[in-house]
């Protein structure tokens, strides 16, 4: 086995001891839910690190970012439905059976291509709906797309004139919610996601 092969397998065995028995109380507490609001932060922050380019950091924000895969794919192998291997075996399959003109006999000469090619894959899969972005972009696709639950909604029907900064009242608000969000111990981006899938169901 290579070395990366060995710092895997490391770092997945002490995953494990974080959430075994004589553990970290905090790391066994956790939940698929309740890691959601720190997978997205690790996410944002690796953005971050990248848009900054400063390789050390890079690292270590992917370090984070990683720690949230590895401690999803834990609480899976715990319950007996798959481990990390099973992860990346799936991850592997996916890759070659979206690039056939890569690993295949079809032809893709230029970036957009390649997109388009795998943006038509993941409809034919069922993939790939709005509620997969961070939910306020969600929320904004949503409405741009209009139809008959936007219109009448009594709080999806804002003002016709907007005040003088519209931009500043919006910041307002969104800070406002969230202090709200805060008091009563709940994470916005999921509370907005879950109000969006009750809208689309």
């Amino acid at each position: 086995m290579g070395r990366l092969g060995e710092a895997v397998e490391a770092v997945v065995r002490v995953i494990a001891q974080l959430r075994g028995p004589d553990g970290c109380p905090w790391d066994r507490a956790q939940t698929h839910a309740s890691l959601v609001p720190y997978l997205l932060e690790e996410a944002y922050e690796v953005a971050a690190a990248l848009e900054e380019g400063d390789p050390d950091r890079i690292k270590d924000e992917l370090g984070d970012l990683l720690l949230q895969v590895l401690l999803h794919a834990q609480i899976e192998a715990e319950a007996g439905r798959f481990d990390l291997g099973d992860v990346a075996d799936s991850l592997r399959e996916k890759l070659v059976h979206r690039h056939p003109h890569v690993f295949g006999e079809a032809k893709a000469e230029t970036p957009a291509e390649v997109r388009n090619r795998w943006e038509e894959q993941k409809r034919r899969e069922g993939k790939g709906r709005d509620l997969a972005r961070p939910a306020l972009l969600a929320a904004r696709k949503y409405l741009e797309g209009g139809g008959e639950k936007v219109r009448g909604h009594p709080y999806l029907t804002p003002p016709a004139r907007p005040p003088g900064d519209p931009q500043r009242e919006v910041g307002r608000l969104l800070l406002a919610v969230c202090s709200l969000a805060h008091a009563w111990g709940v994470e916005p981006e999921l509370a907005l996601r879950r109000q969006l899938q009750e809208l689309e169901g």
